[in-house]
């Protein structure tokens, strides 16, 4: 088995060393991309920015390029390893700038000790970057590089080890003060740490209201007091005239530890002296200064924070430093002030407050994140943190002066920013608005299943629509709160509960099916015994407006009783029904269909689908551009396969000439503007963004490799073809896929 430092090792080493590269944003495939890249071209972009410094942001990358800097002295818990050895940490640092808020990263390792002489070698740099993070420099060295660095250069600087430790601190403090019902200004602090990290954590909570009186701050040597020769400026500016000289005597009736020291150093009896409703941060990693289960196990009263991930509530800097950089660099800030740490501190606890996503729990195996004594501050891969903490920077940055930009429309650059990380929730977004717009009464027909009422929970709390949960009302409530589910959010139909709808459901069945084979006194037994039967009856009657079933199922033993209740009209005439995913990329959404219903077609059925998969794509907003695809293009092949895909777009034509449809076509053609401009009689102009495939096999495989092999985001599947809002889950459906389908389903419905 692999061990742990191996698998760190091959990590950074396979495929390629390391873990960032550059990457070129505009082609350079031919003579002329050459020449606009480089000479002649480039002297265009300098000589405007001679005529205008601002411009190299227009011209440039450097509005989003951040220096990670740093001289190795003090690296995490390695201690002074040098430059070169801190590089892996740059380069990682790196990583979580780009994926968490879209920021580009030069990381350099500079061998030079004496801090003024390294501030001045950064200072020169700057004209490089659009601001610049300082990384595990030895205190109190970083407080003079900061300093020297804030006095010379016109670019935020941040140091992550003070100003972004701090900003998390403070986030999870408001929060912990709140559920201990206690007040910053009134509370006793003691923290144990007086480097970089512990002074800035200090100098932001008295800038939040913490009274300077009211706090300890302790060193290796003890409290640091007013009667110590031996302390430099920045651990002099909380010197005490208190009587407490020990971490034990700090302890005693203290409301706040902050350990930002060394693991250990707390004692249990340590804690029992703390004030009534404590709360403890023990940061030290990876051995906190008190072990959290101990301190758990002492007091029952408390609120703690760690710097680890297998513990509740950790204090983790990726939660500040990408998303204070994304709106500094944002409103082209000078500098970072206290104003932009305090308002990302309150946007943090804001967040908190208010249930994480669903899929943010499964990320961290947690059946629940909501606020509470386990849960003060978010979790990293909260997707809401880059809409949320980059805007409140910004106008923090306004507010304070130092903004030479001010964003006008929050809401649009909130879009923006969602984009940059994930540009597939802005379309997600589109459909989620839509859908609240006309939430549908939705039946679940497995009111049992964990996964279910979760995703039912969410699509309540969203308002994407009115859940309505099947099940013994026992089993479900038991079921919900096993899982830690508000069932307040969804209703219960009960097919056991005497006045419930089962006796009208049971005699419409009977008259559906009479000449079916059912017997008036078996249709009653007949729902009860299938959920799904009971929630399609419900549809049909007006119960309810749709549903999803088939999570805990095989999709054909769901789609067989839905097509056999509601795959027909009033006049007995049988609907033909189809199924399609849509699939959300990095830049644009793709409608695939038939991947779930339909083995093989004919040219009738093929033209039908093309036109149910375009009018569901102008449901949700995308103008389609249809392609009926083959191994063919335009008659290249001639076999009976790709004729009948060519007799339907001769359907269509005829039928529908204000479809935008084309084909037969290979599925390269269908994407690529190149290879469609060989065919100039094409009605389609550009890429197709519905694909139609010409038998289920087809279908299916190319959804699940695009799905796997193109990670792509698959809503589905989508039934087409019904009245209603109907669609059977894939097996396993997760709480995301099951409530991404609920949005299309309101979204559909609104239409």
């Amino acid at each position: 088995m692999t061990s742990w430092r191996e698998e760190a090792l091959n990590y950074h080493r396979y495929p390629v060393p390391g873990k960032i590269a550059i990457r070129t944003t505009k082609p350079c495939l031919t003579q002329r991309d050459l020449s606009l890249a480089y000479t002649p071209g480039v002297a265009e972009p300098c000589r405007e920015i001679v005529r205008d410094p601002a411009n190299a942001d227009l011209y440039t990358s450097r509005a989003n390029l951040v220096a990670v800097v740093t001289n190795g002295t003090a690296v995490l818990g390695l201690g002074d390893i040098g430059p070169l050895a801190g590089k892996p940490v740059m380069e990682g640092k790196a990583v979580l700038f780009k994926r968490f808020a879209d920021i580009d990263v030069f990381d350099l390792e500079i061998d030079e000790r004496d801090p003024e002489r390294l501030a001045d070698l950064i200072a020169r740099l700057a004209p490089t970057f659009g601001g610049i993070n300082l990384e595990d420099i030895r205190a109190p060295d970083c407080f003079v590089v900061l300093e020297r660095l804030q006095a010379q250069v016109d670019v935020p600087v941040l140091h992550d080890d003070q100003h972004g430790t701090a900003t998390i601190l403070a986030a999870g403090l408001i929060n912990a003060l709140e559920l201990q019902n206690k007040a910053l200004e009134d509370v006793q602090i003691v923290c144990v740490g007086a480097g970089a990290a512990g002074i800035a954590c200090m100098r932001l909570l008295l800038k939040l209201g913490a009274k300077k009186e009211n706090i300890l701050l302790l060193d290796r040597k003890g409290v640091i007091h007013k009667g110590r020769e031996d302390l430099n400026p920045y651990k002099a500016e909380f010197a005490t005239d208190r009587p407490e000289r020990t971490l034990a005597e700090a302890m005693r009736g203290a409301d706040v530890f902050i350990g930002l020291s060394q693991g250990g150093i707390v004692s249990p009896e340590m804690l029992k002296t703390m004030a009534p409703r404590p709360i403890v941060f023990a940061l030290a990693n990876p051995e906190p200064e008190i072990a959290y289960d101990v301190a758990m196990s002492v007091r029952d009263d408390l609120v703690m924070a760690t710097g680890r991930s297998d513990h509740p509530n950790q204090v983790n800097n990726v939660l500040g430093f990408p998303f204070l950089f994304r709106g500094a660099l944002d409103a082209r800030a000078r500098a970072f002030t206290d104003e932009m740490f305090i308002a990302a501190a309150r946007a943090l606890a804001e967040l908190a407050r208010t249930p994480a996503p669903a899929s943010v729990a499964r990320a961290y195996n947690a059946k629940k994140l909501q606020f509470g004594k386990d849960y003060i501050l978010p979790k990293p891969f909260d997707p809401r943190l880059i809409e949320v903490v980059p805007p409140a920077v910004a106008e923090a940055a306004v507010r304070s002066g130092v903004a030479q930009r001010k964003i006008e429309d929050l809401k649009q650059y909130r879009v923006e920013l969602v984009r940059r990380v994930d540009p597939s929730r802005e379309f997600l977004d589109w459909i989620y608005d839509k859908a609240r717009a006309h939430p549908l009464r939705l039946v679940f027909p497995e009111g049992d299943d964990e996964v279910v009422l979760r995703a039912a929970e969410e699509i309540a709390r969203l308002g994407l629509a009115q859940p309505i949960v099947i099940g013994a009302r026992a089993s479900v409530l038991e079921a919900a709160k096993a899982a830690g589910v508000d069932a307040e959010g969804f209703s219960i139909m009960d097919p056991f509960e005497e006045g419930s709808l089962i006796e009208s459901l049971a005699e419409a069945y009977y008259f559906d099916r009479k000449r079916h084979g059912v017997l008036r006194d078996e249709a009653k037994r007949m729902l009860r015994r299938n959920p799904v039967l009971i929630g399609t009856m419900m549809v049909r009657r007006g119960f309810a407006d749709g549903m999803l079933a088939g999570r805990t199922d095989h999709y054909p033993n769901v789609l067989r009783p839905v097509l056999r209740v509601l795959g027909h009209d009033e006049q007995g005439r049988r609907y033909r029904v189809y199924g399609m995913y849509m699939m959300l990329l990095e830049n644009a959404a793709y409608f695939l269909a038939d991947c779930t219903v339909n083995l093989e077609m004919d040219a009738e059925a093929l033209a039908e689908l093309a036109e149910l998969a375009a009018e569901a794509a102008a449901s949700l907003g995308v103008q389609p551009r249809v392609a009926m695809l083959s191994f063919s293009n335009f008659g290249s092949v001639e076999r009976p396969e790709t004729k009948r895909v060519a007799q339907a777009v001769r359907i269509l034509h005829e039928r529908r000439p204000d479809l935008v449809v084309d084909g037969e076509m290979q599925a390269d053609t269908a994407l690529d503007a190149r290879l469609l401009a060989l065919y100039p009689f094409s009605k389609l102009k550009e890429p197709a963004n519905v694909l139609i495939f010409p038998t289920m096999q087809a279908g299916n495989i190319a959804y699940k490799l695009l799905k796997e092999l193109g990670g792509a985001t698959a809503i589905g599947p989508v039934l087409i073809g019904l009245p209603k809002q109907v669609h059977v889950l894939a097996t396993g459906a997760t709480v995301d896929e099951i409530v991404h389908l609920a949005a299309v389903a309101s979204a559909r419905a609104g239409e």
